[in-house]
């Protein structure tokens, strides 16, 4: 056997993991992040800590890139005990940061919460948004290097037919993301015919036939291994974003905006029903022969073709999340609603999901069925649940130190003894933390991190002999290829540079 058969073997025929576990394990990131900004509180604003690009990167590193690797390879198992380091690092933070407030220093902790309970927040900008969009770039481009190598769990690596496996939710979780803040949600193309929208977001998919071309062209001509049923033969990812925008924006010109959860509903049962009670479902699985030979151009990639379909209703349930989660609110105590709103549906989809599981059809990334989507949209909700969590607890730190400035999260824009709106006082120390930020780094070249990270994985597997490396070695060329490809895009921001190809 070759060495490329080998390793199409170690990623083939797994069968995924525990609903919950997969839960735990993507909303883990969350809490990370509410560590980081409870840090760089105490650190920068407590004990005047060094603040350079140099420390702020580090603590980067350290508090969000490297617990997200060691979630995905050596402490798979121990998912309760990297919550439990979380929430006691966590709590000892908030409790120093508590003890040496700088607002309401001799007020009770229920007069302080009342007062927070009243201020107003930025309500351009939702941080939880563009967090969840990070997060799952920053597993996407671990998990696509650590599945070649034995310390990556196979319960984690894409599942053949059924069941839940964390690289399945990669593409779902980012189709949702995209959704979220697609143009149609933003209110970018309201002028204009509808014509003309169609033009530009025909436009807007180009260079993602570039990219898909050279994939497929890079891949095919130096034989890299591939795990043929994800896709198909010459199928991949960038195709099925394609035809994703192509039929969402489609959609979205047809029905009103804010039905796409019925349109959702409607295309994914649709599509079920058809799984079930036509020849449909053997046609995904075994060709138009019967036999799965890959014969012609639609059984050579008649998963990625027909995956497209629940890609579709991912999309138009994030397009409907991103109306209503962007928008304007000001108060803390609306932002409260909304995370009991979401944490509410994700725990109605999660149940929904078993009944779809017990009755219909398990969990299928190959055929994206139903419940394979409501998988998608009930982990999205409960990561994005947990993302809000954090930003409102941050933001109350944030209030309990005058001057705290800490990126990717919400800024107070008004006190609470005062109904005027004043410009902030720390609107360069805003301007220094963004800039030193890597989650924004990631957040404003996630193209770029997303090609580099594919990239640097294929050179890694053509140099390194990933599946007889040592555990030691594993860890070192992840934690190597997750910094160098970070740096870039931090580098990136440090200069100012947003790279986009249209």
């Amino acid at each position: 056997m070759s060495q490329k058969q080998m390793k199409e073997a170690f990623v083939s025929n797994l069968n995924g993991t525990s609903v919950l576990e997969l839960t735990l394990g993507l909303s883990f990131p969350a809490f990370c992040i509410l560590c980081r900004g409870l840090l760089i509180i105490f650190l920068h604003h407590l004990c005047s800590f060094s603040h350079t690009w140099r420390t702020q990167f580090l603590i980067d590193l350290v508090v969000l890139i490297f617990p997200m690797m060691f979630t995905l390879t050596i402490m798979a198992s121990f998912i309760s005990f990297n919550y439990l380091i979380v929430l006691i690092c966590g709590t000892g933070l908030f409790y120093q940061i508590y003890q040496r407030r700088t607002c309401c220093a001799r007020v009770p902790f229920q007069k302080i919460f009342e007062k927070f309970l009243k201020i107003s927040l930025e309500s351009e900008y939702t941080p939880a948004i563009s967090c969840y969009r990070v997060v799952n770039s920053i597993f996407t481009a671990i998990a696509i290097l650590a599945v070649d190598f034995p310390i990556f769990p196979r319960r984690f690596a894409k599942t053949e037919l059924y069941g839940t496996g964390a690289m399945d939710f990669g593409v779902g979780g980012f189709v949702f993301g995209s959704a979220m803040i697609c143009p149609e949600v933003r209110r970018k193309y309201v002028e204009g015919s509808r014509l003309n929208y169609l033009r530009k977001s025909l436009y807007s998919v180009w260079p993602l036939v570039f990219l898909g071309i050279g994939r497929l062209v890079i891949i095919k001509s130096i034989g890299y291994q591939e795990h043929l049923t994800e896709y198909g033969v010459h199928w991949n990812f960038f195709f099925t974003i394609i035809v994703v925008k192509l039929i969402t924006s489609l959609l979205l010109i047809i029905f009103p905006i804010n039905i796409s959860w019925i349109v959702a509903v409607s295309i994914t049962v649709l599509y079920q029903v058809f799984l079930e009670f036509t020849p449909l479902k053997k046609l995904i699985l075994y060709g138009t022969d019967g036999r799965g030979t890959r014969v012609g151009l639609f059984n050579a990639n008649r998963e990625g073709i027909m995956s497209t379909l629940g890609y579709v209703a991912i999309h138009m349930a994030g397009v409907q999340t991103g109306l209503y989660v962007l928008k304007n609110r000001t108060c803390i105590k609306e932002w409260i609603k909304v995370t009991c709103c979401l944490l509410l549906s994700g725990i109605s989809l999660f149940i929904s999901l078993y009944i779809v599981q017990v009755n219909v059809e398990a969990v299928s990334r190959r055929m994206a069925n139903l419940a394979f989507c409501i998988w998608i949209l009930a982990s999205s909700l409960i990561l994005l649940v947990c993302l809000l969590l954090s930003d409102i607890i941050l933001s109350f730190a944030k209030f309990l130190v005058k001057g705290a400035v800490v990126s990717c999260s919400w800024k107070i824009i008004q006190s609470p003894t005062s109904k005027k709106q004043s410009k902030s006082p720390v609107s360069e120390a805003e301007k220094n933390e963004v800039s030193l930020c890597l989650i924004t780094a990631v957040n404003r070249n996630q193209l770029i991190f997303f090609l580099l990270s594919n990239v640097t994985t294929g050179l890694i597997n053509l140099m390194v002999d990933t599946l007889h490396s040592s555990t030691l070695w594993a860890l070192f060329v992840l934690s190597f290829y997750m910094f160098m490809n970070c740096l870039v895009v931090y580098v990136l921001n440090l200069k100012g540079k947003i790279i986009k190809f249209w």
